[in-house]
């Protein structure tokens, strides 16, 4: 994801004082998503197939491709459909994304769809510092919330420009609900009456946590760390059926269950409770630990998925926008549903908490008694059990068969090439291609998640990696043949022509988003599906293999998600001045990758990319790459 920051010295502001108000919708300072034009995406779309295609299957495609972008042909008719749509919607793309690429999805949330962040672990140990810190951080959400409701967030800018704050409203009382053929999104933080409370799960059980008082006062964190208290009091013991691990299943599973499961008032009371609170805190017991080389890995699969039917998955509503992680031994993130939030808002509330929690809250307690938090309680009858068991065994396979990976790479960060005018997206991005050229001896489609949130309901697209110029670079690179100064040179047009391929995507010139609009808009008529959708080229195109994502913070944190494909990567980072956060993550079914090795490898790749720029006087006569 390409960064965005927060407008220079507002993050202190947050705590000190309030910003001047802002209009989160930023209607006014943010202009409509461009369509693209048709000859120009066709054109990039043959561009990015020439690394991974031969020549004669390339002619092949590239007739296809002129055909349906000949003048009053096919694709000109579409273009001018999704041109007409995007003067009548607010945004031509972001509402078709949303539904084709999340609610029309029926995988697993979990792995599949959700990202998890994972921070460094807190000074603590056991659960009295556990809930010490959750009361903190459930004040500094809350915080954070006041002031978007009334509009004291500081805009958030990229290049120069303002971005569209509208999914940070979003991120509060949203769940995402589960249907037959596809998803929807409940959101309830903008009704008459809002949402009052969050939801905290401990041992399986969950916990309505009133967080406002009566006159509409927001909790201090000591009355905060009371009603947690009051909740381990009451979850002392592990529940036997685990609720939570049905938001686990396939979506058409879990749609079937939630329905028989809403047959019942008292569970239709409790999921109901969930799905509307404000988010959810889930205190978890330790990180299972093998050694401290893998607590990393660990520690951020904990977040992503529980750790297992025997470990904290059942801590887990996977539909809900936001959870919360807070486990007994310092660990903690934070688990999001892709429908409604995204990584840069996500990185803001983070830095947000973080800010917070380094300040002590000055307010008393009123001398008030607060009522219990109140228990959720479920109906389970003999086939919400059998749902159960199949979600658990389900859940288990899918965990069983991932493999993460996640390492801080030292020897260096952003600054080196920062230092050689280079971008340290497109310099990662560069040695990924190079670093999976050298395990699999291949290149391969790579998508690289980039914000459109400079545009109004913007939300994401993708750069395509590798290009032409990348395929030259690694080719040289691994030839002993060929001299530095060329391998040098060759890395440096491979670094620009990607940087270029990102300017073009932030202003909203992107490739995947247009085709996709093309495709659904030739839907939309009710025409066949054009023929070069049908194209093995561009199925071949679109299996993205490496699915990455630049994520940068400035906490030392890491995402994870889970790879696009079976035989595929899943690689996130998060680049600060003298070290990279990576996490990478494969399934163990495919036999063809591995997350080890791979990132065995780009380590090696960035130390011999790194010598290459800087060559060090024992190497000014060897060649690189040998």
């Amino acid at each position: 994801m390409i960064s965005c920051k927060i407008h220079p010295g507002a993050c202190r502001a947050w705590l000190t004082r309030a910003t001047s108000r802002q209009e989160l919708s930023l209607s006014t300072f943010v202009g409509p998503q461009p369509v693209p034009p048709l000859g120009q995406t066709l054109q990039g779309y043959l561009r990015g197939l020439e690394p991974l295609l031969p020549p004669e299957e390339l002619s092949h495609t590239r007739r296809m491709v002129q055909e349906f972008g000949r003048p009053g042909g096919l694709g000109a008719q579409l273009q001018r459909g999704l041109e007409k749509r995007a003067r009548h919607t607010k945004n031509w793309i972001s509402d078709w994304w949303v539904q084709w690429a999340y609610l029309e999805s029926r995988l697993p949330l979990p792995v599949h769809s959700n990202p998890a962040i994972s921070l460094p672990r807190r000074d603590y140990n056991g659960w009295r510092g556990q809930l010490l810190f959750a009361s903190k951080l459930i004040a500094a959400v809350l915080d954070f919330k006041a002031k978007m409701n009334t509009g004291q967030l500081p805009v958030e800018y990229m290049r120069g420009k303002p971005l569209c704050m509208d999914l940070y409203p979003l991120l509060f009382s949203s769940c995402r609900i589960p249907g037959p053929k596809h998803d929807y999104i409940a959101h309830h933080g903008t009704h008459r009456r809002s949402p009052t409370h969050i939801t905290v799960v401990r041992n399986y059980q969950f916990f309505q946590l009133e967080v406002y008082n009566s006159d509409g006062s927001r909790l201090t964190e000591s009355q905060i760390h009371e009603q947690l208290l009051r909740i381990r009091s009451q979850s002392w013991k592990t529940d036997k059926e685990p609720m939570g691990i049905l938001t686990s299943e396939h979506r058409h599973t879990w749609g079937q269950a939630y329905n028989r499961l809403l047959r019942d008032k008292l569970n239709q009371e409790s999921v109901w409770a969930i799905e509307k609170g404000l988010f959810s805190l889930c205190l978890d017991s330790p990180v299972m630990r093998i050694s401290d080389e893998k607590y990393a890995s660990r520690k951020a699969a904990q977040v992503l998925h529980g750790g297992g039917t025997f470990s904290n998955s059942g801590n887990r509503w996977f539909d809900k926008t936001l959870q919360f992680v807070v486990g007994e031994d310092g660990s903690w993130g934070l688990l999001y549903e892709q429908a409604t939030a995204e990584g840069p808002p996500i990185a803001t509330l983070l830095d947000y908490i973080l800010h917070y929690c380094e300040n002590p809250d000055p307010r008393r307690a009123p001398l008030v008694p607060l009522p219990m938090p109140k228990k959720l309680y479920f109906h389970i009858d003999r086939d919400i059990k059998r749902d159960i068991e199949h979600a658990k065994q389900n859940l288990d396979i899918l965990i069983n068969d991932l493999d993460v990976n996640v390492f801080n790479f030292t020897k260096f960060g952003k600054d080196l090439p920062k230092q050689h005018a280079l971008s340290p997206n497109s310099f990662i991005q560069v040695a990924l291609q190079l670093a999976y050229y050298r395990v699999h001896n291949e290149v391969c489609p790579t998508c690289d998640i980039a914000s459109q949130r400079m545009f109004r309901k913007g939300r994401t697209e993708y750069i395509r990696s590798p290009t032409s110029q990348t395929l030259k670079f690694i080719l040289a690179f691994v030839d002993p043949s060929v001299s530095r100064e060329a391998k040098l040179q060759l890395f440096r047009e491979a670094v620009e022509a990607y940087s270029a391929l990102t300017t073009q995507v932030l202003k909203g010139h992107g490739i995947d988003r247009h085709l996709l609009g093309l495709k659904l808009q030739a839907i939309e008529e009710g025409w066949s599906v054009p023929k070069i959708f049908m194209d093995t080229a561009y199925g071949l195109a679109t299996h993205w293999k490496l699915r990455t994502g630049q994520v940068p913070a400035n906490t030392d944190s890491v995402m994870c998600f889970g790879p696009l494909v079976p035989d595929g990567y899943a690689v996130c980072y998060n680049p600060q001045l003298g070290h990279v956060h990576f996490s990478i993550i494969a399934f163990n079914c495919c036999e063809e990758t591995n997350a080890e090795i791979l990132g065995v490898t780009l380590r090696e790749t960035l130390c011999q990319l790194q010598e290459l720029l800087e060559p060090s006087l024992e190497s000014q006569n060897e060649t690189p790459g040998r």
